[in-house]
Formats: C-alpha cells, structure tokens, sequence
C-alpha cells in the first residue's frame, strides 16, 4: 500500500512511526464494543493473536494499544501498510480515511529524519575536491583510531540536556566501578563538528552493544531523543537484537511513552527495588 500522493510503500515503514496522536485515535475507534462495525478484537485476530491472549486484553484501560504494542513487539510485519491494510479488511475503512492525513504526515516525518541519518553535510566542490578520497576510516569519537578499528560501546545512552545530572551519576555507578562498562554519552564521546543524525545512527546501529532509554517529562518533549529511540526500534522490531533499556529515575507527570510499554524498565523512583537498581542495569549491559 503506497502513501497517498507519493510513491512510498507503507508495507516498508515499522509501525513505529505513528506518533501518539494516531495510535490515541485509533483506540477512540476501535475501544469501544461494536456489534455493528468491527473493534479492536478483530483487529487483534488479524494480527494472529490467540483467542486466551485477546480475552486478556479486554481487561485492559486501552485494548487497542496494548494490541498495537505486542503486534510491534513480536512481529517483524508490524507495518503502517500491514495495518492499514487489516482495518481495510475488516471494513473500517471510515477509520482509515479519518486518520490517513496523520498517518501519512507521521509517516513523512520518520522518513526525513531517517534520510537526515544518510544525508552527508553539504559542501561546496571546491572544499569537496580537496578531500583526500580515501577508503581511511573517519573518527567520530575520542578515543577512535582513524587508521584501526572503530571505537565500541556497551551501551549508547539516549538522553536530553535537562538529565544529565543522572547521566552523570550513571557513569560514576557503572564506568567507575567493578562493572567497568563503557557507555556512549554523546556530549562526552563524540568529536564536533560532524552531522549529528548521521553520527548518531551510526553509533546505535553498529558501535553500541544496546541503548538505555533515560525517561523523563523532558525526554518526551525531545525531538532527538524521539528520533534516536524510533531509530533503534526500526532496527529491529521489538528490540529483540539490540535490545533497548528503558530508564526512570525520577516521577513523571505524564504517561510513559507508548512506543516502549512492552519493554522491562529499570525504575529508581521505587525504594522497595533501589538497591538492586545499578546491580540489574549493569547485568543487562554486560550480556552478550
């Protein structure tokens, strides 16, 4: 199924890219118990859900994304066209023309920031030309060795400005201890002067092991760290390979991102559990 008005095919883009706006709407349509238009529980048949599994579901404040989040989690088919496609099946095709303008403006979004990843800085041919044209490997962090391999990390850690004092405390408990964990903190680690998406993609795809997910009001707010966090889940649908570590370690006023529900958080908001706190994220990090 192509994006309207455009030669995309939807079938290629994770569902990760529908933004809360969207995935809020569809729970308005589908929640409800309808014995004339089809809900949420024949959606979740379409998604090879098992009858015990939707009958858990229904106990649920919103069904709909509770289905949507465990179809993302444990489906490499858990695509804007897959799904599109089963509410067209199912005869909701009022939804699918309510909301395809937001889908296909989320879907927009993801893929400019996706390009922005893969996009060189622009140049003018005279400073291009005067690169030396070179298979030599580029430094992008400070201890990367342009003529050896590149710089590897346990863990990228994904962040905004306003936590860093936590990040902070995050590299006393984990680099400076008998863990001796190296993480990847982008203000720290990374040479200036380099395309940040670029460089960024980078090191969650191919230098860092996994990726600790520091939430917070703030994080939700961040267009970077929105960007970063949809990044690695498109990698791999539901994080099975390189796995992402949700992080809370303050309390929230807002509800926890959606995208990352089916994910087991480290929380230090929490006591009863805080001294175990430091001693379970290392473990998770030092995995294979």
């Amino acid at each position: 199924m192509a994006c309207s008005g455009s030669e995309v095919d939807l079938s290629t883009i994770p569902l990760v890219a529908l933004n809360m706006t969207v995935r809020k709407k569809l729970g308005l349509y589908l929640n409800p118990r309808n014995t004339v238009a089809a809900d949420w529980m024949a959606v979740a048949e379409e998604f090879d859900f098992s009858y015990l599994e939707i009958k858990n579901y229904e106990h649920s404040e919103n069904p709909t994304r509770r289905v949507l989040e465990n179809w993302q989690a444990r489906s490499t088919d858990a695509t804007v066209g897959k799904l599109l496609s089963v509410l067209a099946k199912v005869e909701r095709n009022d939804i699918v023309e309510d909301l395809r303008a937001l889908i296909d403006e989320d879907v927009r979004k993801y893929l400019e920031n996706l390009k922005k990843t893969n996009d060189p800085p622009v140049q003018v041919p005279e400073v291009n030309s005067s690169v030396p044209r070179s298979p030599v490997q580029c430094a992008i962090t400070r201890e990367d060795d342009p003529e050896g391999a590149p710089e590897l990390f346990d863990a990228f850690i994904c962040y905004c400005q306003s936590d860093f004092e936590f990040v902070h405390e995050m590299i006393r408990e984990l680099e400076q201890t008998d863990y001796k964990l190296k993480l990847c903190v982008f203000d720290r680690d990374v040479l200036p002067g380099s395309c940040v998406w670029t460089i960024t993609s980078e090191l969650i795809e191919k230098r860092c092991k996994r990726m600790v997910v520091v939430i917070s009001d703030e994080y939700l707010d961040s267009d970077e760290c929105d960007f970063q966090t949809k990044f690695a889940l498109s990698l791999c649908p539901g994080a099975r390979n390189k796995r992402l570590i949700p992080v809370v370690y303050k309390s929230m006023k807002r509800p926890f991102p959606s995208i990352l529900r089916f994910l087991t958080r480290c929380d230090y908001t929490r006591p009863c559990t805080q001294a175990w706190f430091w001693v379970r994220l290392a473990k998770a990090l030092s995995l294979p």
